[in-house]
């Protein structure tokens, strides 16, 4: 098996956007197809994952070079036959996407010439109307059908996804259909999510960069943030308070501080340490304390 993504040289934005994509799957490869191809999960024998070098491939007509950074080769379960699982992010609208896809599966095809399943992800931010066939044809004869698997993100219910614990759906629950109203929920459960799955402290911190990545939160939305977070289990909140958070790297900002003393005051009572406090909150230890000293 093979897992392929590509980079399209000429856009630095995309670069970043596959980037993220390749970093995340090819770390947690086996949760990703377990949780969106479950079908594919099954018959893959895990134990033979080789990682083979990277490729680079040019379109001669179209003058770009693509580089397919992830090679992964593996068998089916039970099987000697060596596949290659063709794996693309696509973060913008493309009409002709699907004929990309076969010419990605020619040049793969040509070059290992093992049998290859190719998958499309695509992440961009509305719904749209994907064709996942390829086809070549004449009024008398039918020369062939390319067909690929495809995952829609933004066709995804995210709550369909909050109590699998799989690292990579915690992940592109950032990507997935919620509201603008359900931002901070989508977030509360992605924290939760992660508090949850048994992975060490550098995935974690990927995941976590990964979701911040695509879901931001304004000044609003973090407030009403912080306010669900001390409603959490006191393991949890004190988990999610040493997540790197959008409000933390955005640091104190004039007009929400009385606010944050507010829910600062209303921890106290409810007798939070002080250093989860600060940790939530942002504020000072000597603000805090004079915050305790009014109680």
């Amino acid at each position: 098996m093979s897992l392929t993504m590509f980079v399209r040289e000429d856009s630095t934005q995309y670069i970043h956007h596959d980037q993220l994509f390749k970093q995340l799957i090819h770390t947690f490869f086996t949760e990703f197809l377990e949780v969106f191809f479950p079908d594919v999960h099954e018959h893959i024998d895990f134990s033979t994952i080789k990682p083979l070098s990277e490729e680079m491939f040019t379109d001669l007509l179209e003058g770009e070079s693509r580089r397919a950074d992830i090679i992964i080769e593996t068998k089916l379960k039970g099987q000697d036959t060596m596949i290659i699982i063709h794996v693309e992010p696509q973060s913008y609208g493309q009409s002709n996407f699907h004929e990309r896809m076969y010419h990605y599966f020619s040049l793969l095809y040509n070059k290992y010439r093992k049998p290859i399943l190719p998958i499309a992800i695509f992440s961009y931010n509305e719904n749209r109307y994907e064709r996942n066939k390829f086809t070549i044809e004449f009024p008398f004869f039918h020369v062939l059908t390319f067909q690929f698997l495809m995952l829609e993100l933004r066709k995804m219910n995210w709550r369909d996804y909050i109590y699998t614990n799989n690292p990579v759906a915690a992940a592109l629950l950032s990507n997935m259909g919620y509201t603008e109203k359900e931002k901070v929920q989508v977030k509360i459960e992605f924290m939760r999510m992660l508090f949850k799955i048994e992975i060490n402290p550098a995935k974690a911190e990927l995941i976590n960069g990964f979701f911040e990545t695509y879901l931001r939160l304004n000044e609003r939305e973090e407030l009403q943030l912080m306010k669900e977070i001390k409603q959490l289990d006191r393991d949890e909140a004190d988990f999610i308070s040493k997540l790197p958070n959008s409000w933390k790297e955005k640091g104190l900002r004039e007009g929400i501080e009385k606010e944050k003393r507010k829910i600062a005051l209303e921890m106290l009572k409810e007798g939070l340490t002080i250093d989860l406090i600060i940790r939530i909150t942002n504020l000072s230890r000597e603000e805090i304390d004079h915050l305790r000293k009014k109680l």
